[in-house]
């Protein structure tokens, strides 16, 4: 177990992960700032939530497999775009022996569409659900930019699932078959992703077999105020190019808009915290509610206390829900066996 005396810079300077390190927290020099001084003890307490130290453990033991970080990009395609430069995907397989007949997992943590914050809603979670018998890729995606953001993210996602296809026996995956799940921005890239105008209908890509979108962002029209763009700031402006390559206001009458694009969602569970200040509850309960009106099998828990960030849910109302999730999946699609040795 990661020993929680340890500060966070002492971990993270640890040369096993140097590939890593950098995009803990992704976009954000956290040498310069003082949580790289405290140890993980007073990260739990003070910070975040979830098992930091399970994360470490579980990515350290990755590292030392010697297979375990993918970038997603070429140094001449980093060239060209600059901001693709650091794209991954973290490999971390489970020890179950049916892993390899189970759906893979595609994580993918949140920040705001400025960060990727493999530290506590990467690491921490792919290590449950390996506990639980699932294989999980990490997605560390673009974060920078001046415009079409999102659009780019998509073709992060495409890159990912084409490089597992293209080393299947690598990693003892089908290929075909996997699952997402993704935080708070995340959670609406795992959304968008499901979308059959943005998503994997147009990289013709398999759907998903599930998708768990945890504390999601996911409706832009939610957050507009009024009904006048004349009243959007410049500053609102360069943030809406920048994400969507056009005003929100126009996005909204897009596939940006998810519930009113969610006619190629797989099933789908979602799990938030009442009392969520960062990302309304109401935007998860209204893509429960458009998957409901198309039929399309979902489960929505909202526990009763508790804000956003829960990230693996440890010492917190979201205990367990990694598990929930997975259930609820396998409930609907038992485990069936394929006779390999």
């Amino acid at each position: 177990m990661a020993d929680m005396s340890l500060t966070l810079g002492e971990i993270l300077s640890d040369p096993r992960i140097r590939p890593i390190a950098p995009d803990a927290i992704r976009a954000r020099d956290l040498s310069r700032e003082e949580m790289w001084h405290k140890t993980l003890e007073q990260l739990k307490k003070e910070h975040f939530g979830g098992d930091l130290s399970a994360g470490f453990d579980r990515l350290f033991a990755a590292a030392e497999s010697g297979a375990w970080y993918y970038p997603l990009y070429t140094d001449d395609e980093c060239a060209i775009e600059e901001a693709r430069k650091g794209v991954s995907i973290v490999w971390f397989p489970s020890s179950d022996k049916l892993a390899d007949e189970r759906p893979y997992i595609l994580l993918v943590p949140g920040g705001g569409f400025v960060n990727v914050w493999n530290l506590t809603e990467g690491w921490p979670v792919a290590a449950q659900f390996n506990r639980l018998g699932y294989h999980v890729f990490i997605l560390t995606y673009q974060v920078s930019g001046e415009k079409c953001l999102l659009d780019r993210n998509m073709c992060d996602f495409a890159r990912a699932l084409e490089f597992v296809r293209k080393e299947k026996s690598r990693f003892h995956v089908q290929a075909e078959r996997y699952i997402t799940c993704g935080f708070s921005a995340g959670g609406y890239l795992v959304s968008l992703w499901n979308t059959t105008e943005k998503g994997y209908a147009a990289f013709t890509l398999p759907k998903p077999q599930a998708t768990f979108p945890i504390y999601p962002f996911i409706s832009p029209k939610r957050e507009l105020s009024g009904d006048n763009p004349e009243t959007d700031t410049e500053e609102d402006l360069k943030e809406d190019f920048r994400l969507y390559g056009c005003t929100a206001w126009e996005a909204v009458r897009q596939a940006y808009e998810i519930p009113e694009h969610a006619e190629g969602f797989p099933p789908t569970a979602i799990f938030l915290a009442a009392g969520d200040e960062l990302v309304s509850p109401e935007h998860s309960k209204m893509l429960a509610a458009a998957l409901k009106q198309m039929s399309i099998p979902c489960r929505l828990e909202i526990g009763p206390e508790g804000g956003h960030g829960f990230a693996d849910g440890t010492d917190m109302c979201m205990a367990g829900w990694t598990e929930r999730a997975v259930r609820w999946y396998e409930s609907r699609n038992p485990v069936q066996t394929s006779g390999k040795q």
